[in-house]
């Protein structure tokens, strides 16, 4: 039997399909497509405009299946991504159906920079949506995507489909193995003198202030910087309460973004999933945000211990 009509458990299915051809994408995903709707679930079609019209077109326009722009689906920040797949998929069990199914392209961005935050989202979701009655089946280009992209499909996704059915992967890597082994790239700008550098942050005010100071010279988007400066606040503040001394910081700006870099004595974060939800779930009064909320704030945030303590690097565009 073909396993897309397996009846599966309810909880989160992460599925890959490589393609090297429409054709092939169509054979796969249709059949994966119809048999949500003949039981009873709704169905996401969050691809790109060329794929999302070829299998429209092959399902007859049925009306059941909800298109979506990918962009609304898989927002520019991970974490946003996460929260809007999410809601949806509570608001669609409110409405009677039993799972969501969703057949995906993730627009990973033009540069290597922006591939790493959608790979660690790609390894992330096996963690964070475990306990959602949701089928993915994320798409693959192997004609269109670069090879280290096809290669992180390989390696994050549990099971593959093919036109013979559904399959263990033999290639999965455990998802916090997998994002411990990316590599975090450095920016060119932390090797350029800083505009603002802090050894010893204790004093919170005077250090607000200071930050604005620089931000507000360099002349960006106003709404990204002050997202900007509240990520540094928060980074600032957890480094103190939750790490240890020295807490320092540095800035640095270029012609297109900035970058802050916050570290502590601390003896650092074992988890490579923080960050990517509230820490205490619904329970937002007990704190644990701070993280969360820089990826939410900032373009990138990368968690760096290859050292004493911990490091949160934030990096945010100007315009």
């Amino acid at each position: 039997m073909p396993a897309t009509t397996e009846r599966a458990p309810a909880r989160h299915l992460h599925d890959l399909l490589l393609h090297d051809s429409p054709e092939e994408l169509a054979a796969v995903a249709v059949p994966f497509v119809r048999d949500g709707l003949a039981a009873g679930e709704v169905v996401v079609l969050a691809t790109g405009e060329a794929s999302s019209a070829l299998l429209v077109d092959a399902l007859g326009g049925d009306d059941r299946v909800l298109v979506m722009p990918r962009g609304e689906v898989y927002r520019t920040r991970t974490p946003t991504a996460l929260t809007t797949v999410r809601r949806q998929v509570a608001e669609h069990l409110a409405s009677g159906a039993p799972r969501v199914r969703v057949v995906a392209e993730i627009d990973f961005g033009p540069t290597p920079r922006d591939w790493l935050e959608w790979q660690r989202y790609e390894a992330v979701v096996n963690e964070a949506l475990a306990p959602l009655p949701l089928w993915g089946l994320c798409a693959y280009s192997t004609t269109q995507l670069p090879d280290e992209l096809v290669t992180t499909g390989r390696e994050t996704h549990p099971h593959v489909q093919t036109a013979t059915g559904r399959h263990v992967n033999p290639d999965f890597v455990d998802p916090a193995g997998y994002l411990r082994a990316l590599r975090v790239p450095v920016d060119p700008l932390e090797d350029t003198p800083p505009l603002l550098a802090v050894d010893d942050v204790r004093e919170f005010s005077g250090l607000r202030r200071a930050v604005a100071g620089v931000l507000a010279g360099l002349g960006g988007d106003a709404d990204l910087l002050e997202d900007l400066h509240l990520a540094i606040d928060e980074m600032s503040s957890n480094g103190v309460r939750h790490g240890g001394p020295p807490v320092t910081l540095r800035l640095w700006a270029g012609a297109d973004r900035v970058v802050c870099r916050i570290s502590d004595g601390g003896s650092g974060m074992d988890s490579p999933f923080a960050g990517y939800g509230p820490a205490h779930g619904e329970d937002l009064s007990r704190g644990g945000m701070g993280l969360w909320l820089a990826r939410q704030l900032c373009d990138h945030v990368d968690v760096i211990g290859d050292g004493p303590g911990l490091t949160v690097r934030l990096t945010t565009s100007l315009h």
